[in-house]
């Protein structure tokens, strides 16, 4: 075997135990700079600068194949952010976003292109995600036929299948977005992300806007998926009975920062973090019918001005002085665990 070869085999093996996506000191900013006007005021004294909102922050993260990752926390910590940035939608500021163990940023355009192909994304509204002007056919259909997956020929076949794997009746093809129901619209939406063959599926709060029975039946579909497909998912979302149902692992998000990550169950039966404690808190169930709800106490900061320290430390019930100086790493603290928290080290 030549040098090169073992190289290639090498490198072959490794991207098969690598994770499928993998993010390394991932961060955004988005930057308002300002215009004449505001220059010309800030030259004349006026208290104004470029704004910065720091959406992730120095974020590590890996979802193995097959796996379906629940990403969660409050409206405004970064989440959609970052799912964005997986899929390829979002440039991250900073940091590295490996596909199977390959910078995305590094590819071969053969390979970026199939990557992109590879990672989809399905997005809370389902309206406004969907082109008004177009019927499903083409909404569903267009891309496979863009990018060669499926000829002209065998467009009306291929179309047909990804609709009925989806819930929905072909005979529907030639009608717009408006003329279905929000669930339909979902499903309309799961079709198009499927056409195209993917691998990795990231979902943006993808039930949020439906009806609680339509709510049951996406899921339902997800799973169905998950197994006949071999999908991976990153299911972001703000309703942690969903993710406490679908998700194999648990990530814990505040501030742009994760906080916490375990398996499911684990997450569930012993949060770690104060944060996490604090969102489960509000969570009613039925073996706790008597126990009292509380949601978690105070405002979530501004990403443009974000505490110093620990992000949580201003809502937190257990904040120490270190907890407003030092913020704290991110650390295994069992196998399968991490958690961000100074209570972790056991310092006063």
């Amino acid at each position: 075997m030549t040098a090169e070869a073992e190289i290639g085999r090498r490198a072959r093996v490794a991207d098969s135990t690598a994770p499928m996506i993998e993010l390394r000191g991932v961060s955004k900013q988005f930057r308002k700079t300002l215009d004449l006007a505001g220059r010309i005021a800030q030259r004349l004294g006026a208290n104004v600068r470029e704004e910065v909102v720091h959406a992730v922050d120095n974020v590590d993260l890996a979802v193995k194949q097959g796996e379906v990752v629940g990403l969660v926390g409050e409206s405004g910590c970064g989440k959609s952010t970052l799912g964005r940035m997986v899929a390829g939608i979002l440039p991250a500021s900073s940091g590295t976003i490996l596909w199977k163990g390959q910078d995305v940023k590094t590819l071969p355009p053969e390979q970026a292109k199939a990557a992109k192909l590879a990672i989809q994304m399905i997005f809370q509204d389902p309206y406004a995600s969907l082109n008004p002007r177009l019927r499903v056919d083409r909404i569903i259909g267009e891309a496979p036929l863009v990018h060669g997956l499926v000829t002209q020929g065998e467009f009306d076949a291929y179309l047909a299948q990804q609709m009925r794997r989806a819930g929905l009746d072909p005979a529907f093809k030639r009608r717009y977005p408006h003329q279905f129901s929000g669930g339909q619209r979902q499903r309309i939406g799961i079709a198009r992300a499927l056409a195209v063959q993917p691998e990795f599926i990231v979902c943006d709060e993808a039930v949020a806007a439906l009806d609680v029975s339509i709510q049951a039946q996406i899921l339902n579909l997800f799973m169905d998926l998950r197994r006949d497909l071999n999908l991976t998912y990153l299911f972001i979302s703000h309703d942690l009975g969903v993710v406490e149902h679908l998700s194999d692992r648990v990530v814990i998000m505040y501030l742009g920062r994760i906080v916490e990550e375990a398996p499911a169950e684990d997450v569930f039966a012993s949060p770690n973090h104060p944060y996490t404690q604090a969102l489960l808190t509000g969570v009613p169930r039925i073996d706790s019918r008597k126990r009292a709800f509380s949601a978690v106490r105070g405002e979530i900061p501004s990403p443009l001005n974000p505490p110093s320290g620990c992000h949580f430390h201003p809502r937190c019930p257990h904040a120490m002085a270190r907890c407003r100086e030092e913020a704290p790493k991110l650390k295994a603290i069992a196998p399968g665990r991490r958690s961000a928290c100074h209570l972790n080290d056991g310092a006063a």
